[in-house]
This record gives structure tokens, sequence and C-alpha cells, in this order.
């Protein structure tokens, strides 16, 4: 049986772990400049993101940090996975389909209209195993994105 449990305040070190985990294995370490204080900051102060963790045994195996956007189309909320990662020596054993069920469920629950994720298009293990739960690729869109100087100078 596989145990969800919500994130807490305490949890930020762990919950670090995992993001360093999963750069990681999409071999973007040198990205990650999330601190504890940033992640209770942005995750438990402002509420921005939530997160649930996978249990195996009472230890915390995989996570999930989500977050609400918004459809105009459908004039709802929709629920937003930005990160989905079981450690490597957990997986196959349903803890990451748990993980998404729990979403499934929680977006359901909040009345939500969809769940979704973007997947880097290397990682074949993740595609497939989204796939194979029915989830489906949207090929005609693609994201942008500003940051750093960028952003800023455009803010100006």
């Amino acid at each position: 049986m596989n145990v969800i449990r919500f994130a807490t305040e305490k949890d930020t070190d762990l919950i670090l772990g995992f993001i360093k985990g999963l750069a990681e294995y999409e071999k973007m370490e040198n990205e990650v400049t999330a601190t504890p204080e940033l992640l209770k900051e942005w995750i438990f102060e402002k509420k921005k993101a939530e997160v649930i963790f996978a249990l195996d045994n009472g230890k915390e195996v995989g996570f999930a940090l989500f977050f609400h956007n918004f459809s105009t189309f459908l004039g709802k909320s929709g629920i937003y996975l930005e990160d989905l990662f079981v450690l490597p020596e957990y997986r196959g054993k349903g803890h990451g389909k748990a993980l998404l069920k729990q979403l499934a469920k929680i977006t359901v629950e909040r009345g939500c209209g969809r769940l979704e994720w973007c997947c880097l298009d290397w990682n074949k293990p993740s595609i497939d195993f989204y796939l194979s739960l029915g989830a489906i690729p949207l090929d005609d869109w693609t994201i942008y994105r500003m940051t750093g100087e960028t952003l800023i100078k455009f803010a100006e």
C-alpha cells in the first residue's frame, strides 16, 4: 500500500534534497539556487506551492511539487505539477503512480478542470510512464520563458 502525506514546514530540507535529486537526474545540478529559507518562504509562508511525499515503510521516497494555475477557457483553476521525483532505488514500486493518483484526487476534490505538467523530450522512461496512465502530450504547444537579466530588463 502506498502512503502519501502533505509536506509541512519542517520538511524544507527534505524537499530541497528531492529537488537536488531531480536536478541530478536531469543533469541540471548547476541550476538549483533554491535554499531551505526560500522554500519555507514561498511554499509555507506565501503558500504559492504545495508538496506531497510518497512513503515506503515510513520513509519519504518520492515527492511532487504542484500549484494552481488557471484556464480562461474552462473558467476555473487547474493543478500544475512542477516536479515529480522518486528515488532511483524505489522506482517501479508504484510510488510515482500513487503521487499522480493523489494529485488527480486533489484536482477533482478541489473542482479543478485539469492536471498538467511538462516533461523533457529526452526522458523516455517518464514519457512512457505518463502515456501508460492515459496522459496526452500537447505537441502543438511550446513553452516560453524569461529569467534573470532578460526578465529584469524587460520589466523596466
